[in-house]
């Protein structure tokens, strides 16, 4: 009898815990993840619940009517688990050029920024032209060309006699009239009709071209050829005025500009592909490391092969399969983004007192001493003379010159070995010297061959 319910109380908890087995599926299932789960989560495994063939009481056939069997009827059932897929964990990387907005540092120690291609890049075929036309500029408030300025009545009498006027050059006066020199740029793609901006300037002995007109002029490029004129009212941004001795100027009123003043009248063809189908790509300032880091970029995005770095300048780029539009590759390529290589350079301007120094400028150790000499002449003039009511002696005018010399204390600043930016900008402040004496002690760093960075005085 004991032994009788021992197993019947096994044979209902196995059934007990089938049905629960059966239970948790239906809510796993119903639990699974939508498509607006968070991305880099795997769902849960589905559990399947199989019987092992071998129990023959345990098959129920259609026909069979259904009965609750009996607990001594029940036989335990063996359960088989198994997961219908493996969770899939992903490989965890800290390789900085695996995130795309990983923040690479200069060696200076600040981030290097993230540009397009086409702000460091151009095509190699698409560039602009210039331009050039002599013309007249007239309605001037009596400030143009004087006689001493013979080209002007010149082209004067050569205008007038286009309209049937003849006139003599003798009696001829231009003081409304200024000869200038007409300058423009012409893009790649500009198209008849377009219109440009041109600058205006003076090559006579004007003395202001405010409120002139600037009559037709043919602009030629440098194959003698004319691809625009231009006409219009100018833009001066100044003025220039005088009377009874006097006078007051402002800017540079002898020059100016037409805003969209000429028209073009010819187009420059423009061939975006080389001989070889390929389009190049040359960098705004050359660095092997840049055309390197663009190659790379370019390949990672449209296949390896697709671009090759030629020089420091110049990158190859061969249009892949379905490219057959090279302007649709342009744009691609262009849009691409990249972390250029900063050089390291020291811009030095004397005329201005400008210094600028790049993030990457590296110093070795050091030290910088700076002191002044000062020279200060004085002179104070001395009068002399006799005493009152004295008969003989005269007076005598006498000049006295004081000259004082000194030198300030020299100031000793020293630069630890890699020193950056930071720390030469704080060194050359904590000396309190002008921009000029930078100037100075930036080449003389230079000269001791601790600045490893180049030096270029404009």
């Amino acid at each position: 009898m004991f032994r009788q319910n021992y197993k019947n109380i096994a044979t209902a908890s196995v059934v007990s815990l089938s049905a629960l087995i059966l239970v948790s599926t239906g809510r796993a299932a119903d639990l699974e993840p939508t498509t607006n789960q968070a991305p880099g989560k795997q769902p849960p495994a589905k559990l399947e619940v199989t019987e092992i063939a071998g129990n023959k009481d345990a098959k129920k056939t259609p026909q069979a009517k259904e009965t609750k069997p009996s607990p001594a009827e029940l036989k335990p059932v063996p359960v088989v688990i198994k997961p219908s897929a493996k969770p899939v964990l992903r490989p965890i990387t800290t390789d900085s050029a695996a995130r795309p907005n990983a923040s690479v540092f200069s060696p200076g120690g600040f981030p290097i920024p993230t540009v397009r291609i086409r702000d460091i890049a151009r095509v190699e075929s698409v560039r602009s032209n210039q331009l050039v036309g002599y013309g007249l500029v007239v309605g001037l408030n009596g400030t143009g060309d004087t006689q001493q300025s013979p080209f002007t009545i010149q082209a004067v009498v050569a205008m007038l006699q286009r309209f049937g006027v003849t006139v003599d050059p003798r009696v001829l006066r231009t003081r409304n009239v200024a000869a200038v020199m007409i300058t423009a740029e012409i893009s790649a793609f500009a198209k008849n009709g377009s219109k440009l901006d041109v600058t205006v300037s003076s090559v006579g002995d004007a003395m202001s071209l405010q409120g002139g007109v600037l009559l037709q002029t043919p602009l030629i490029g440098a194959d003698e050829n004319v691809y625009a004129v231009a006409q219009g009212g100018l833009m001066i941004g100044g003025f220039a005025a005088g009377g009874g001795g006097n006078s007051a100027t402002k800017n540079h009123p002898t020059a100016g500009r037409v805003p969209e003043g000429a028209i073009v009248e010819r187009e420059i063809p423009t061939k975006l592909t080389a001989s070889d189908g390929s389009v190049r790509i040359n960098l705004s300032t050359p660095d092997f490391e840049n055309t390197t880091k663009i190659a790379l970029t370019i390949n990672e995005k449209l296949g390896a092969g697709t671009a090759s770095a030629l020089d420091s300048t110049t990158i190859r780029v061969q249009p892949p399969a379905g490219y057959d539009d090279p302007v649709r590759l342009i744009a691609e390529v262009g849009a691409l983004m990249v972390q250029p290589s900063v050089p390291a350079k020291v811009v030095l301007n004397e005329r201005t007192g400008t210094v600028i120094i790049g993030g990457n400028v590296r110093i070795a150790p050091v030290a910088v001493a700076h002191g002044a000499l000062t020279v200060e002449i004085t002179s104070e003039t001395l009068i002399s003379q006799p005493g009152p009511l004295s008969r003989v002696g005269e007076t005598v005018v006498t000049g006295q010159t004081d000259v004082a010399a000194g030198e300030n204390r020299a100031s000793l600043v020293e630069l630890k070995p890699g020193a950056t930016l930071a720390e030469l900008v704080r060194a050359l402040n904590a000396l309190r010297v002008s921009p000029r004496d930078v100037i100075a002690i930036i080449l003389a760093i230079k000269n001791a061959g601790a600045l490893f960075a180049e030096v270029e005085v404009q």
